[in-house]
């Protein structure tokens, strides 16, 4: 391996991506795309999971670059620096936050907030921004619970939470099969493929012995449970 040569200084740096605010990707994303927003402050993931816990990026809404900021948005962003890395950390799994700001690809402000795993000691430093395209990409389930999660704790102190967690895919019978043997006292006949696939447990057991005992009656108006009496015996 040897290092890469230095070469020699431009006399005129390119334009950033942005430079003008009418090509300026991030005035241009809609609030939808972000999963955090308020009047001056939005908060945006990557478009798919990556390696590391959490990757979130701070903007401002306004067309500003860092050394641009008025008194009251440079304030805020310290108090939304702070509060980001609190929310960020309080996520299972994780150890340190990274702050990172470069500048270099955007005019327009953006902070990076990386999640160093917990235990991950290797992945201490400058380098955790390129471990992210190294380590396996996490489960997407976790990482969409994770964004509904800092969502969530930023609009606790204000503003309006775009991610949601995961919902619950499933889905209903379309037809319901009606069996006599259930309603009778035989047995439904199985194969012996089915008995070797549900052998009998301890629940099983236990609801075998609870069938016999009737179950008690709620009444509809009252509220009120009737419970099986017991019948007076015979005396002699």
């Amino acid at each position: 391996m040897r290092v890469k040569p230095l070469a020699a200084p431009v006399e005129v740096e390119p334009p950033r991506s942005g430079e003008d605010a009418s090509d300026c990707v991030a005035c241009a994303t809609p609030d939808d795309a972000y999963i955090w927003i308020s009047e001056r402050w939005r908060v945006r993931a990557m478009d798919r999971p990556t390696g590391l816990p959490m990757v979130l990026i701070l903007e401002c809404r306004s067309h500003l670059d860092l050394g641009d900021l008025p008194n009251l948005l440079a304030a805020e962003l310290g108090v939304m620096t702070v509060r980001l890395e609190r929310a960020i950390r309080s996520l299972d799994g994780v150890a340190r936050v990274h702050v990172n700001r470069w500048g270099d690809g955007s005019a327009h402000l953006h902070l990076w907030f990386l999640a160093r795993p917990y235990g991950r000691l290797q992945l201490r430093g400058t380098f955790l921004s390129l471990w992210d395209d190294i380590l396996p990409v996490i489960p997407e389930q976790q990482w969409r619970e994770n964004l509904a999660l800092v969502a969530a704790w930023l609009a606790g102190f204000g503003g309006e939470a775009i991610a949601e967690p995961p919902h619950i895919q499933w889905e209903a019978p379309s037809t319901i099969t009606y069996s006599p043997a259930a309603n009778s006292n035989e047995p439904s006949p199985s194969t012996p493929e089915e008995e070797d696939q549900r052998p009998a447990t301890l629940g099983d057991i236990e609801s075998a012995k609870t069938d016999s005992t009737p179950p008690p009656t709620i009444a509809a108006e009252s509220g009120a449970i009737d419970k099986p009496t017991a019948q007076p015996q015979a005396t002699t």
